[in-house]
């Protein structure tokens, strides 16, 4: 595999790269983690290779990818189930939105109308590749999870978007 990538967004010029990035990425609820406590939003991801598939490979490749967003003032979330951790969604994009400068709101966008609105006193933003998904987690339907959840462990504190 080529180099892993890593992306920083600290303005809306780097989202917008990021966003390009995990555009079509597979995400499972589960996977979604809101750590209040820490002021942090962490999303597990399966997201398409797009440098691969721009090099012209003829089968296309799914990473597993983590999308983490600090200095999140709120977390709040809709026509999302979270009560449904296998629920599979698919991430369209990000948008950033300035209210106060350098703070604004950061949007997830999802199929079926599901977002994750994230106020932040500032944008920061990392993209960081953690391997290929070889085993095609990110093709899973609702109910068929892998082995070891990303979501299993979370220490006290680590909460769904948009509950208290």
């Amino acid at each position: 595999m080529a180099s892993q990538l890593k992306l920083i967004a600290l303005d809306a010029d780097d989202l917008a790269v990021v966003s390009t990035h995990v555009q079509d990425a597979h995400v499972r609820t589960a996977d979604i983690i809101w750590r209040q406590g820490e002021r942090r939003l962490v999303v597990g991801m399966s997201r398409l290779d797009w440098d691969q598939t721009l090099e012209g490979e003829t089968e296309p490749r799914r990473l597993i990818s983590a999308l983490r967003f600090d200095r999140v003032l709120a977390c709040k979330s809709r026509n999302i189930d979270l009560h449904a951790p296998d629920d599979m969604l698919e991430l369209i994009g990000i948008e950033f939105h300035s209210s106060d400068p350098p703070g604004g709101t950061a949007l997830l966008l999802f199929g079926e109308g599901g977002a994750i609105r994230l106020d932040v006193e500032c944008l920061e933003c990392e993209l960081t590749d953690l391997g290929p998904d070889d085993l095609g987690t990110g093709e899973a339907e609702a109910g068929e999870g892998g082995d070891g959840e990303p979501g299993e462990g979370a220490g006290e504190g680590d909460k769904p978007p948009g509950t208290a």
